[in-house]
């Protein structure tokens, strides 16, 4: 999809993006994950000649359940890891440590630090229950 982005906002490659106030930002540790829209499919670099513009960027929106994703970890994911939903670090980073959002959930173990992921994101994700 192509959605607007807030001007004079750096975003890198594949990171996830969030609305905010009708315009995409990046994704935060505290971002809810029904408003988490996509991945951004290029790079937004304060460089870039139409950096300040207000302007329609290309976004990676999963219509499917069971898309995977390849992501980034803080540090120390297990292989008890899999099954279990997390949260963000930032827009880039899965924190293996937290699971107060539920952004993503571990189906695959490649490393401490990367593993593949189901993005529980969008007008459909799934909420955690009250505790």
């Amino acid at each position: 999809m192509h959605l607007p982005v807030t001007a004079s906002t750096a975003l890198a490659v594949n990171s996830l993006v969030a609305w905010s106030s009708g315009k995409l930002i990046a994704a935060t540790s505290t971002t809810e994950s029904y408003d988490i829209v996509g991945l951004i499919r290029h790079a937004i670099a304060s460089t870039d000649s139409d950096y300040a513009d207000e302007r329609l960027v290309e976004v990676e929106v999963p219509t499917e359940k069971n898309v995977v994703y390849e992501c980034e970890v803080t540090s120390g994911l297990v292989a008890a890891d899999r099954g279990l939903f997390q949260d963000l670090t930032d827009a880039d980073t899965i924190n293996r440590a937290a699971s107060t959002y539920d952004i993503a959930q571990c189906v695959k173990v490649i490393s401490t630090t990367k593993g593949w992921f189901l993005l529980n994101i969008g007008v459909d994700a799934r909420r955690k229950a009250a505790s």
